[in-house]
């Protein structure tokens, strides 16, 4: 991570292109493992998704704008749901929500993880079944609990005694039982950024395998007739690319559960892995295939299961990024473009488009890594080493780090970024006061907007001194 504590201004950017970028041959040519499936350049060197021309897709919405392609999305769903065939999946909704996505999600035969009332509350606007629903978090309100409990979400994750007991309250006081399973820290951190990483120790979610805590809190609700102990739950990370993480957590996640069984005498009926499979946002990153992943978290959980002499319960996974993250790019504006020097022999050529970190936060948040193409026209000119900067007033406001461009990009071209599905809209903001951009599906050659573009008379809305 490249932040200072005394602001971006100070940050290490770096003078050189990262030893895994090369100059690419011809800098109009897409690396298609980056893109959604129906991206490609048309005869003009303009970028199509969902047979959707960008130049025309902006001149209706106007830019920066989302572009989710629907094709895309259910392709990966249903790949999930057939490779995983003998498992749950849960798509992770934090990753990027709205009821479109809720409704493809349900029609791919998906379940849904939320971790806030107001995920719930756009769940059960789309007409979600709330039995597919699981609901995370580790400060959940009463509210949403009671919410929860009275729209009979399928399982509600716990995090804390403080959670247990309100939910007992709760389900007490409405005669219900509540179906939970137990969030656990199997000791566990995917390599991966340290911000992104939660099955390690220090950390705010779950209950401590190694302290005792996780057996504690599920033998204390399993005493509770108010709650129906469903099983462990384990997340280890975001961004990770083979199953090996997943191997050392299970051994000690099935440990517990398999100690559970011989002296609670409690066989519980299922075990949730988590998410975190990770996606290309450049050519550094090689994701795993889902049936692949599958048969190997398969062969694990029999393993252990068997080594220990239980039975193996019904595995759930709950991948977000994987689904969502290559469906979506974001395409700019540019508005400027400038050449610095960065010494005798070397210069780089800074893009500025009219977005940044306020619809693209992990750049800067998690030192992230994005790539990004020309979008409107073909280029004869040689690449040239470029960051794609923001808007904002902030040093930091970087999209791309570095990419190899065109260098004859100009204001009014267009840059599209792919990977930009997950988190991107979700972690958006206002800063400086900008707008969020649209989010405009396509398929077929049609555009639909399904999350409409923020204005200003929305923002002035919330300002109750504006009136």
């Amino acid at each position: 991570m490249r932040a200072h504590e005394a602001g971006t201004l100070h940050a290490d950017l770096g003078h050189n292109s990262p030893p895994w970028l090369r100059a690419p041959r011809d800098p109009n040519d897409l690396v298609t493992s980056l893109w959604s499936t129906t991206a490609k350049k048309n005869g003009e060197g303009a970028l199509e998704v969902g047979g959707v021309d960008l130049r025309e897709l902006v001149a209706e919405h106007g830019s920066p704008a989302y572009v989710l392609d629907e094709d895309d999305f259910r392709s990966r769903a249903r790949a999930f749901k057939l490779g995983f065939k003998d498992f749950d999946v849960y798509y992770a909704g934090k990753a990027f929500l709205c009821t479109t996505v809720v409704r493809w999600v349900m029609e791919e035969g998906l379940n849904l993880d939320i971790c806030s009332g107001g995920e719930l509350a756009v769940a059960l606007r789309a007409g979600a079944d709330p039995k597919r629903l699981g609901f995370h978090g580790n400060n959940k309100s009463e509210q949403e609990l009671a919410r929860a409990l009275e729209a009979g979400v399928g399982r509600i994750i716990v995090d804390s005694e403080h959670e247990i007991s309100r939910l007992i309250e709760l389900a007490k006081e409405r005669g219900l039982v509540a179906p939970v399973m137990v969030r656990v820290t199997a000791g566990v951190e995917a390599h991966t950024h340290a911000y992104i990483a939660t099955a390690h120790e220090d950390q705010k979610f779950g209950f401590s395998i190694t302290s005792g805590a996780a057996y504690e809190a599920v033998a204390r609700i399993n005493e509770a007739p108010e709650l129906e102990l469903l099983g462990l739950h384990s997340h280890i990370g975001s961004q990770i690319f083979d199953s090996s993480g997943f191997e050392v957590a299970a051994k000690r996640v099935i440990a517990l559960h398999a100690r559970v069984s011989d002296e609670l005498g409690v066989d519980m009926p299922e075990l949730d892995l988590g998410g975190g499979f990770g996606i290309a946002y450049t050519t550094q990153d090689d994701p795993s295939d889902p049936a692949q992943l599958a048969t190997e978290m398969g062969k694990i959980v029999e393993h252990e299961c068997r080594g220990h002499g239980v039975d193996v319960p019904k595995v759930s996974i709950e991948p977000g990024r994987a689904i969502v993250g290559p469906a979506m790019c974001t395409v700019y504006s540019v508005g400027t473009v400038k050449e610095v020097s960065l010494d005798a022999d070397a210069y780089r050529t800074y893009v500025s488009v009219d977005g940044g970190m306020s619809d693209n936060i992990r750049t800067a948040l998690y030192d992230a890594d994005y790539s990004c193409t020309l979008a409107n026209r073909y280029s004869e000119a040689e690449p040239t080493l470029a960051r794609v900067v923001g808007k904002h007033c902030e040093s930091g406001d970087i999209v791309v780090k570095d990419e190899f461009m065109p260098a004859d990009v100009k204001p009014g071209d267009l840059v599209a970024v792919p990977g930009t599905g997950a988190y991107c809209r979700s972690m958006a903001s206002n800063y400086n006061h900008v707008p969020r951009p649209p989010v405009i599906a396509v398929k077929d050659g049609q555009t639909r907007v399904v999350v409409r573009r923020e204005t200003e008379d929305d923002m002035l809305a919330l300002d109750m001194g504006a009136e």
